[in-house]
């Protein structure tokens, strides 16, 4: 996801290139139903597992943050944008990977994905 922010053109809207940088683990989940949706499943509903996710997640929002920042030209450590930004896109993963796991399958994560992203943007491109 870092990589794919970093490549996304400079002038692009935020929830643009943020939405690009999420669909990087949608399409490998996406792309590997049979493998990825049992899995998903698993960690959604093992405690455990679940928590390890998450501070997974927390290096994420940090890497992708650092890439706001850079990309906006905003200060890290005084600015909450870039931190919140990447927050409020790896939300939106989550909720994407909760309805596609219970949906077994068969709903569309590209196109909850871009639900979650036009409910979003507002937020990230203002």
């Amino acid at each position: 996801m870092r990589a794919e922010l970093e490549s996304r053109p400079a002038g692009e809207p935020t929830a643009v290139a943020l939405r690009h940088a999420v669909e990087v683990a949608i399409l490998d989940c996406a792309g590997n139903t049979e493998r990825a949706l049992p899995v998903v499943q698993l960690v959604l509903r093992t405690p455990s597992l679940y928590a390890r996710s998450l501070g997974q997640q927390a290096g994420w929002r940090e890497a992708l943050a650092d890439v706001l920042a850079r990309r906006l030209g905003r200060d890290r450590a005084s600015d909450l944008f870039p931190g919140l930004a990447a927050g409020i896109a790896l939300t939106a993963l989550e909720d994407v990977l909760r309805r596609w796991a219970a949906s077994e399958g068969s709903a569309d994560p590209l196109a909850l994905t871009e639900r979650a992203f036009d409910v979003i943007a507002p937020a990230l491109d203002r």
